[in-house]
């Protein structure tokens, strides 16, 4: 039986997502806006939910199942839909660095010749 993690959508993150307008499509997802919240074994993703409906760790609007393969989707009104991580740009700090130019200077071991 395929095995989902459960991702908590944090309180704040919640309230906003539970407001906006719906949208069809793939959702895109901030880590930062989750928390894990175990695994639960399940046939499917409504197999989870039901398993979990009616409980003190019941599924709620925004809340996510991830499957062993990496698939995600979210719980909305209408159902689970598919969403997909989105991960913050890492910056090296040399972005704001002017570009070099002209010829590389070449150390007198690697001259030709």
């Amino acid at each position: 039986m395929p095995t989902f993690r459960i991702h908590r959508m944090k309180d704040n993150p919640r309230q906003s997502f539970r407001w906006s307008p719906h949208t069809s499509g793939v959702t895109n997802i901030k880590p930062r806006d989750f928390e894990p919240a175990g695994e639960i074994q399940a046939a499917n993703l409504y197999d989870a939910w039901m398993s979990l409906r009616g409980t003190k760790d019941s599924l709620d609007i925004g809340d996510v199942l991830e499957s062993e393969t990496g698939e995600t989707r979210i719980c909305k009104y209408v159902g689970f839909e598919e969403a997909r991580w989105v991960f913050p740009e890492v910056k090296t700090g040399l972005e704001s660095m002017p570009s070099a130019s002209g010829s590389p200077v070449l150390e007198p071991a690697h001259l030709p010749g």
